[in-house]
């Protein structure tokens, strides 16, 4: 049995005067205190906590023990109260900030993906598209360096040359996208390009000797088969749309393969990282891009968008170029915060957000085997990323 006392208390405890600590034993299964008649009794306080051992029996008397507890116990209830209050708090202030992460990172794609989509419409130019877009978001991040209000990262030559393949990964994977996306529907786009994590299992394997659980195997069926079924149903099939879906999806996988074996342990992350992606991605892209259209089509093609669509263009081309950056960006800043896993369960509810309002705003026709199609691929894609943890 214990007995405690705070020490800003005093516990006032009553001895017997014949023998501290003792009780007279009445019977063998019978024990009684002694009655507040006794004699004077000595009086002791205390401002420790007193615990007192278990009984042991010396003939004729009962004998009891105390002890002075040490500084060693438990905190109050209330200070681990008090505690928890602050984890809990802690945590849903963790669980908020990730929640406004997904939100602004969907958000901010769903604009892009439609502006997007409209310059392409009136300007079907997507290698300078898809060059514009870089540009905004190297201007964005040079002018933030510049007053402060990003700190600058501290690179070297090592850190460039490891991020070169890595760039060149992206580039490829973003002019495919963009292609795609000129040629076919947004939403058949994003349809095609959740089929990323196969080509990601497929590439590991074979190339690279990773293995994987059966369950992740198995959750590849119905990404393959959702895709495909929605790839034959659709009513606006183009093969160069359908080739760049696939070849984005296959430069995406190297892509993240580059950086995880690449940059690992390197100091520069998140937002400053895709600074720094977007910035040598430009300088790879433009003469490519020069290359392929060339300024006399792009004015060309400009006078044109402009008679058609008018002043506005100036700003689907601008708004387009600012959300395209803006949404990497959270999307990576959002990967420092949260697990891969959860990152890939965030994906996969972001490209539902994209197909679905995509249909809505340009009124795309589906087919009810088309959205089938399209239901099992993402099914198959939130599948994997389960199988994957």
């Amino acid at each position: 049995m214990v007995l405690t006392a705070k020490q800003t208390f005093s516990t006032k405890i009553g001895l017997f005067r014949q023998n501290p600590c003792s009780l007279h034993q009445r019977s063998p299964l019978s024990l009684s205190f002694p009655s507040t008649e006794l004699p004077k009794i000595t009086v002791l306080a205390v401002s420790k906590p007193l615990h007192l051992s278990s009984l042991r029996a010396k003939s004729p008397l009962l004998r009891c023990e105390a002890y002075e507890a040490d500084r060693s116990e438990p905190q109050p209830i209330g200070d681990d109260a008090a505690a928890a209050a602050v984890v809990e708090k802690s945590e849903a202030a963790k669980r908020l900030k990730i929640g406004i992460y997904f939100a602004t990172w969907w958000a901010l794609n769903v604009v892009f993906n439609i502006y997007n989509k409209k310059v392409l419409n009136a300007y079907p130019y997507p290698w300078l598209t898809s060059t514009l877009s870089l540009a905004a978001g190297s201007l964005m991040m040079l002018i933030s360096w510049a007053v402060g209000i990003v700190e600058t990262p501290k690179t070297d030559f090592d850190f460039w040359k490891t991020l070169f393949p890595v760039a060149v990964a992206h580039t490829i994977g973003h002019v495919a996208a963009t292609v795609s996306m000129s040629k076919v529907a947004v939403s058949f786009t994003h349809i095609i390009k959740s089929g990323e994590p196969a080509f990601s299992v497929l590439v590991s394997r074979f190339l690279l000797g990773e293995t994987f659980p059966t369950s992740v195997y198995l959750s590849l069926i119905p990404i393959i088969g959702g895709c495909a079924l929605s790839a034959l149903t659709e009513l606006n099939f183009n093969m160069i749309g359908f080739m760049g879906a696939m070849i984005s999806n296959l430069a995406f996988v190297f892509r993240n393969i580059f950086s995880k074996k690449g940059m690992k342990g390197k100091s520069v992350s998140g937002m400053n990282y895709y600074a720094c992606l977007s910035m040598l991605s430009l300088l790879i892209l433009t003469p490519f891009a020069i290359a392929v259209e060339g300024p006399q089509m792009w004015v060309d093609g400009w006078q044109t968008a402009l008679a058609t669509v008018g002043p506005q263009f100036v700003w689907w081309v601008a708004a387009q170029s600012v959300f395209y950056h803006l949404y990497n960006q959270v999307s990576y800043m959002s990967l420092d915060q949260i697990s891969p896993l959860t990152f890939s369960v965030g994906n996969t509810m972001k490209r539902i957000s994209v197909i679905v309002s995509s249909i809505i705003i340009f009124r795309t026709p589906v087919q009810p085997v088309n959205a089938l199609g399209a239901a099992i691929a993402i099914l198959g894609t939130f599948l994997y990323s389960q199988a994957k943890l």
